[in-house]
């Protein structure tokens, strides 16, 4: 039987207020909204910041929970507490793990020959199928050393030279990182944030809103111009971090020449 390491062995730097106060703060949630949130009164809210309450390991997911705390972060605010985590994290290679790789698998093999690509919290690529031979065409291989699906995208030594709407793909990736690092602000994310708005490429503030999404339009090294529409799937119930964790994002044909190019 594999053996489980939990994500959170160090003793944290934070008590288990100063965290609770901090995500409230990140959520815009007043102690009066996190007490309704979780029902219970705001009393209790303020004595636990403040450190005079000891939270049950029921009431510190409680309050995580009302306040949507990342399961990572969970593990977090309970080491804090002094309780044990409550999410594992297994290596995608256990043997455990082989439901999630044959769930993955199968993914990447749907939605072949159209590209798709597998990537975990901190936008490292796991996996790929063969279709995304199209995106990674060209790219410099210092990139593709540990290939990071954000910096390939951006990088003018990745895909950016041949997206055709560089500054509103770029403007989309951005924005769509800046939000995610408002919600978790490791260093990991806010370093590669800060990398890729260092990169050339504008912004393309005036987009046209009246679309179904904002496509990625690719030129090839053959003279082809293709058309994608981004998907991402999730595991929607998962307990281990790694799983919980990975994203699968699929470039669908935004239009038939597209589809047929591919085919």
């Amino acid at each position: 039987m594999t053996s489980v390491e939990h994500t959170v062995h160090e003793t944290p730097t934070e008590g288990f207020g100063a965290l609770l106060r901090s995500w409230r703060q990140r959520r815009r949630r007043s102690q009066l909204d996190l007490a309704l949130l979780a029902d219970v009164s705001t009393r209790h809210v303020s004595f636990i910041e403040t450190g005079r309450s000891k939270p049950s390991r029921a009431m510190v997911l409680r309050l995580a929970d009302a306040l949507d705390v990342p399961q990572r972060e969970q593990n977090r605010m309970l080491v804090a507490a002094g309780l044990a985590p409550a999410y594992a994290e297994r290596p995608l290679d256990a043997p455990d793990m082989a439901a999630v790789r044959a769930g993955v698998q199968r993914v990447l093999d749907a939605y072949d020959p159209f590209p798709c690509v597998v990537v975990d919290r901190g936008w490292w690529i796991r996996q790929v199928n063969d279709g995304a031979g199209v995106l990674l065409d060209g790219v410099a291989p210092h990139l593709l050393q540990r290939p990071n699906a954000l910096r390939i995208a951006l990088h003018p030594d990745g895909l950016a030279p041949r997206i055709a709407n560089l500054a509103q793909w770029r403007t989309h990736l951005i924005a769509r990182m800046r939000r995610e690092v408002a919600t978790d602000s490791r260093a990991e994310l806010t370093e590669l944030l800060a990398e890729l708005e260092s990169y050339p490429g504008g912004f393309e503030h005036s987009q046209d809103l009246g679309g179904i999404a904002v496509p990625l339009v690719l030129d090839t090294a053959d003279g082809r111009t293709l058309r994608f529409l981004s998907m991402v799937t999730t595991f929607g119930t998962a307990l281990d971090l790694t799983a919980a964790e990975l994203s699968i994002e699929a470039f669908l044909p935004a239009d038939d020449a597209t589809a047929a190019a591919l085919r």
